[in-house]
């Protein structure tokens, strides 16, 4: 649940990589996160919750073109605000 709500940008940085990594590597992973680009650069399948309800699920490219719940479209909007995790 949210590896990385209680750390600074660094250690962040550093979990993330190796999270991405183990992901790579083929290793399953269910991960409560708000750091989108990580999620969408990382995850096989996004499931999007509100009021402890699955209301969104689909692959990152159904998720990112936005055609679902109204509230995700929102947030997957507001994407650019998001680091972009592809790259580290």
């Amino acid at each position: 649940d949210e590896p990385t709500s209680a750390l600074d940008p660094e250690l962040t940085r550093e979990v993330i990589e190796v999270m991405k990594n183990l992901s790579r590597d083929g290793m399953t992973m269910l991960v409560v996160t708000h750091e989108m680009g990580f999620a969408l650069s990382a995850a096989s399948e996004i499931l999007f919750m509100e009021h402890g309800r699955i209301v969104e699920q689909g692959s990152p490219a159904e998720v990112r073109s936005g055609s679902g719940f109204e509230r995700t479209r929102a947030f997957v909007g507001k994407l650019g605000d998001f680091r972009d995790y592809n790259d580290s």
